[in-house]
């Protein structure tokens, strides 16, 4: 020990500097997850998302809330009794987080029960944001629910 000097101080610092930083690089998990835009079309849908707020606002002062549910057949949303399919068309986007490719984007009817059901067929297990828009009277509405699908 008589030989170690501060130059080789400095030299073992500075090589676990680098190994603490190269272990961050390849061993932290998140390093090695997919993230994708939301959209392709940011900027533009950015510039009109002043309607959204407003829809979103709107649909939180409702009394009667369309709700989601779960089961094996798929997600079944359910809006209340004074939607019909005369008066309301509806929209749903199902984004999926970490793959673009498995997005549902789909306008829908309502049945006879003021329901529609997204099929267990076309969903695969993970996070789904559930984009759900619709119009009533010439009135946009929208919500936003988080769903994990198992």
């Amino acid at each position: 020990m008589k030989n170690f000097s501060w130059g080789h101080g400095v030299v073992i610092a500075l090589l676990a500097f680098i190994i603490f930083i190269l272990s961050m690089l390849f061993l932290f998990p998140n390093g090695q997850k997919n993230s994708e835009m939301v959209t392709d079309n940011y900027y533009e849908e950015e510039l009109q998302y002043q309607d959204v707020i407003d829809s979103k606002k709107r649909a939180d002062e409702l009394q009667e809330k369309p709700v989601f549910s779960q089961d094996t057949n798929g997600i079944k949303i359910t809006f209340p009794k004074d939607y019909t399919h005369s008066n309301t068309t509806v929209k749903f986007v199902l984004n999926r987080t970490d793959d673009q490719n498995l997005d549902i984007k789909k306008s829908v009817e309502l049945d006879a029960n003021n329901t529609f059901i997204i099929p267990a067929q076309v969903l695969k297990m993970g996070n789904y944001t559930l984009r759900l828009s619709w119009t009533k009277d010439k009135t946009d509405y929208r919500m936003d629910y988080d769903v994990i699908w198992k």
